[in-house]
């Protein structure tokens, strides 16, 4: 029998791919990334790394993946009434204080990058298939995937471990029935690029209100990335005009967009919430997005990813050490590990989805700020306690 060429193979060269990636190769595993676009690539995304997100880096050495962008001291939250809190991430015990702000284009090619320099083989335009399942002593067990190169020929990646890091429409997670879209929520987001918005500062923004919220984080060279996320799909039938008509309309925004220009086409994508009932099948570990999504109103969406792919990567090698499967095990580590944030962010979810329950929010806010400002520091995971 011709000897396996890979250890693992990583499905999505994203943050929780590369970073798999990057771990496994770094411990001596065989690996083998791919990712169905042409690197580098453009994604929508709020384009900002929270402090928990950066101490993850600075942690693996990755800390030159973010040294362009610009520095986030925390976040500003608007709601109705003209409420408006500033809030740092003001992390205690050490913990990094601030956060990130580059687009996706160059943080993940530097991800990238790095695994590549640490011994993992990359294959952009490459796309996933289908995933390879086999009969073994224990019953059906994924050992690679199918792909198609990029110059169109299939060819089979077999390998001990697959890593699925393939995103919200995981080809790997919803071929075994891992995945599905929640009927409720759904939500889509808009975003685009503009020059010359006003009033940006060190703080990424949060803009709350009746059936969307709009986020808006200042990049390098006076760029702003500006998403909307709404539960009306109808909405989107002309991305670009419904972005102009949120920000037209937004009392607090429009003055400072009254003379912004986009600088690349609008882009559209959803429904955005994704459940999995499991992170991983035999011979399959989940990470970043295909591991289950939440609605990117926290800004933390990059810690998920990061962290998530670093644990995919630690229960891989414990699966190559002794051969066992560890997607149960992975399971309870992510449980362990984000439960307590994903409750936090559902919680948010529910508030905005409910009329009464935001002017409530407002109004408390309004009267005590300090709620609102531990908030945004929980949100920040400036004082999170990872796994050992």
């Amino acid at each position: 029998m011709t000897p396996l060429k890979f250890d693992v193979v990583v499905a999505g060269a994203g943050p929780a791919g590369a970073v798999a990636a990057l771990v496994l190769a770094r411990a001596g595993a065989r690996v083998r990334l791919v990712d169905r676009a042409r690197f580098p690539r453009d994604k929508l995304c709020g384009d900002t790394v929270n402090p928990g997100a950066v101490a993850v880096l600075r942690r693996l050495g990755l800390d030159h993946t973010v040294a362009c962008g610009l520095e986030l001291a925390g976040m500003l939250v608007t709601g109705p009434g003209g409420v408006a809190v500033r809030g740092t991430y003001g992390g205690r015990d050490g913990a990094e204080t601030v956060g990130r702000a580059l687009v996706r284009r160059e943080f993940d090619m530097a991800l990238v990058e790095a695994a590549v320099a640490a011994g993992a083989c990359f294959d952009d335009a490459t796309h996933v298939r289908a995933p390879i399942i086999a009969e073994g002593s224990g019953g059906l067990r994924v050992v690679g995937v199918e792909l198609a190169t990029a110059r169109g020929a299939a060819e089979s990646a077999r390998a001990p471990v697959t890593v699925a890091a393939d995103g919200r429409g995981s080809v790997v997670g919803v071929a075994l029935g891992l995945a599905s879209r929640p009927v409720r929520p759904r939500r889509w987001v808009v975003g685009g690029y503009y020059t010359d918005v006003d009033a940006l500062g060190p703080y990424g923004e949060m803009h709350v209100r009746r059936g969307h919220f709009v986020g808006v984080a200042p990049l390098p060279g006076g760029l702003a990335n500006v998403c909307v996320v709404s539960a009306d799909r109808r909405r989107f039938a002309d991305p670009a005009a419904f972005l102009h008509r949120v920000l037209s309309a937004d009392v607090t925004l429009r003055d400072r967009f009254r003379t912004a220009r986009l600088t690349a086409p609008v882009v559209s994508l959803g429904p955005l919430a994704l459940d999995v009932r499991a992170a991983g099948a035999s011979g399959l570990l989940l990470a970043g997005d295909a591991a289950g999504f939440v609605d990117p109103m926290t800004g933390d969406g990059l810690r998920f990813a990061l962290r998530g792919g670093e644990l995919a990567a630690r229960a891989a090698l414990d699966a190559l050490a002794d051969g066992s499967d560890r997607h149960e095990r992975l399971t309870r580590w992510r449980q362990t590990e984000f439960g307590g944030k994903w409750r936090f962010n559902r919680a948010v979810r529910r508030l905005v989805a409910v009329p009464l329950a935001l002017s409530v929010a407002s109004a408390a806010s309004a009267v005590a700020p300090a709620i609102l400002r531990r908030a945004i520091r929980y949100a920040g995971d400036t004082a999170v306690r990872e796994m050992t």
